[in-house]
């Protein structure tokens, strides 16, 4: 029999498929936490028809695309620095900040960590508490914030959690940061899936404090905004960045993106109206505990006695349904699995799967 247990991660597809006898087209992947829709369809047809920006380079200062962004985000443009992936950006803020002591709010996205260590900076995770949804306590969280930190990196809302920290609590914690000369860096990406986006969101934020970078990654692709009210930082951080790192057309899809209103709506109204119908059956099986989510997907908790995370994914994969087994998550203690929202005949399949674990 089969005693080692298999190890893959999210995006191992082709693995996956090798391993199950499966084909890669029937699998229903619900580990990846993008759209659901796809590409908008007007932003499909623009492109193609805009292809011989390949052959162009873009404008050096992303003036168009800094303006829509502006539009979108309510902020000055010049607040703006557009990157090619959130990747870049978190790259680029940790190289130009040179931070010494960070302290991440875990558990959470590995790549925070990946980029630090090229940084010289050590390393801590701040344990966000199953017992209180994975919201901080702030009071705590200072407490360990004044052990000479200078650096601070939240997700929120937060991967794999699916928690938020609202508005009121994040300027209490960047009033306290300040005080205390620590800079924030705040990885919004799974911000548009937030039921009220407003009470959330830190952008309006970089209008007041200078020690903050809001990063927004957009649906893993298109041009990556970072937002700050910090101008020197920013000019610091432009000069690091290699020109024209996001290519013309990466550019223009970016801006047509962000003005594809019906598209953002019709992602909202999915996303919305979907996990709410999850959250609310899950809620009622004994098996499972899950959580308030923020974002595009769900953190659910195994609490049937010798079900572990494997056996759940495993369960499912075999059905041609791939979430996420979260025990490669640090600091994430108990078992736990995670499911982006899909097409409702896709979600309706997962559930009446997980109604028989």
């Amino acid at each position: 029999p089969m005693t080692t247990k298999m190890v893959f991660h999210g995006s191992d597809i082709e693995k996956i498929c090798a391993y199950y006898h499966l084909n890669k087209e029937d699998i229903v992947k619900f580990g990846a936490n993008v759209n659901p829709l796809g590409l908008s369809a007007s932003v499909k047809k623009e492109i193609a028809e805009n292809i011989d920006l390949f052959s162009s380079y873009p404008d050096r200062d992303y003036v168009s695309l800094r303006n829509t962004i502006a539009a979108y985000c309510q902020i000055p443009a010049e607040f703006i620095l557009p990157g090619n992936g959130s990747s870049e950006l978190i790259a680029l803020l940790i190289e130009a900040r040179a931070p010494k002591h960070t302290l991440i709010l875990g558990p959470t996205y590995s790549e925070y960590s990946r980029e630090l260590t090229f940084s010289g900076s050590t390393q801590d995770y701040y344990h966000l508490q199953e017992t209180s949804d994975f919201r901080p306590d702030l009071e705590d969280l200072f407490h360990t914030l004044s052990d000479g930190y200078d650096f601070l990196i939240i997700c929120n809302p937060n991967n794999p959690t699916s928690s938020a920290i609202f508005r009121d609590e994040l300027k209490e914690l960047l009033a306290f940061c300040k005080r205390k000369n620590i800079f924030v860096m705040i990885d919004e990406t799974y911000v548009e899936f937030a039921p009220d986006i407003s009470a959330i969101t830190a952008v309006p934020l970089t209008k007041q404090f200078s020690n903050l970078m809001v990063l927004r990654g957009v649906s893993k692709f298109y041009a990556a905004p970072g937002i700050t009210g910090n101008s020197e930082f920013l000019k610091t951080m432009r000069e690091k960045q290699i020109p024209w790192s996001l290519n013309s057309l990466g550019a223009f899809a970016g801006e047509m993106l962000f003005q594809d209103h019906d598209y953002y709506q019709q992602t909202r109204n999915l996303i919305l109206s979907e996990r709410q119908k999850m959250y609310e059956t899950i809620k009622k099986l004994p098996t499972f505990k899950i959580y308030p989510a923020y974002a595009n997907f769900l953190l659910v908790k195994i609490l049937k006695d010798g079900v572990t995370s494997f056996d759940v994914f495993e369960r499912c994969i075999q059905k041609g349904l791939m979430i996420r087994d979260c025990s490669s998550f640090q600091c994430l203690e108990g078992e736990y699995v995670r499911f982006c929202i899909q097409m409702p005949e896709e979600n309706q399949r997962l559930l009446d799967l997980l109604q028989t674990i």
